[in-house]
């Protein structure tokens, strides 16, 4: 029999915790190994099935084919390393810039209805305008060569989703919730802080994690329209008009992999604020 309240948790209540322990643990290696299994299979039979089909290089390079240009390009030839750096930043930059400004905007429209009336199309429109339309404004507002450009159209592209997921977050809180603080007289910041903001925060994180990809993304198709020559847009461009597809396809492998390093890094963060929530622990408490 488990414990009753004030007395000394019995063996059967510690098995109980080790069974909801080593269940987690079970889970958390599921996790890890069934995208590691899938990923070890696409590989080996994109390998194989480009060699059997002889499927020329300039049409679909094989993975051995990519993995070699990403080392003979590394440091040296078009410089992924240091392309990827300066990518990641004006990723890394727009992501900050959007986050800031679509937590605003969501603060205000949460609070003000005019202010919500007024910046909602706004932003809607921002989000809805195709993102290559905005690269020749951005250059010309901030220069071909800055990054701050680059990083302005990953804010774009980051803006919406943070505004729009907050701004749900701190208003879709529950009515049963908010009528028993308002029972105790509580002010509108003891409820944003108490109430409002930790029912945001899994919205907040859902959407940074979408916007890491969108960040990425934004930076890269900046790079399509000028800039430094050492960034992985203007090597995918550059590549690939000179049929080097195989470089082609390593920059693109390095941006997918600092997409899923930086979806993984909120994650992480995700897990230490709210490590409460079900969509971090998989359960319902």
């Amino acid at each position: 029999m488990s414990a009753a309240a004030g007395d000394v948790p019995g063996p059967a209540d510690a098995a109980a915790r080790r069974g909801r322990g080593s269940g987690r643990a079970r889970r958390a290696a599921g996790d890890l190994i069934a995208p590691a299994v899938v990923f070890v299979v696409v590989i080996v039979g994109w390998e194989l099935a480009l060699g059997a089909l002889g499927i020329q290089t300039f049409i679909l390079p094989r993975p051995s084919d990519i993995a070699a240009a990403v080392g003979e390009n590394w440091t040296t030839g078009f410089g992924i390393l240091p392309s990827a750096r300066a990518t990641l930043l004006e990723a890394f930059g727009g992501f900050v810039i959007g986050t800031v400004a679509g937590v605003l905007v969501a603060f205000a429209s949460a609070r003000w209805l005019s202010a919500q009336h007024a910046l909602l199309p706004l932003a809607v429109a921002a989000g809805a305008v195709p993102i290559i339309a905005f690269a020749p404004l951005m250059n010309n507002w901030f220069g071909v060569l800055s990054p701050l450009s680059k990083m302005m159209m990953a804010a774009v592209l980051v803006f919406f989703p943070v505004m729009a997921n907050v701004t749900k977050g701190l208003t879709q809180v529950e009515p049963s919730a908010l009528e028993l603080m308002r029972s105790y007289a509580a002010t509108d910041a003891a409820i944003l802080r108490k109430l409002r903001i930790p029912n945001a925060l899994p919205y907040f994180f859902t959407a940074l994690k979408l916007a890491t990809t969108l960040a990425l993304i934004g930076a890269i198709v900046g790079e399509y329209f000028g800039g430094a020559s050492l960034v992985l847009g203007r090597i995918i461009v550059q590549s690939a008009s000179a049929l080097k597809f195989d470089v082609t396809w390593a920059a693109i492998t390095v941006a997918a992999v600092a997409g899923i390093v930086f979806y993984l890094l909120v994650a992480a963060v995700e897990r230490l604020v709210i490590p409460w929530h079900t969509s971090v622990h998989g359960e319902v408490s």
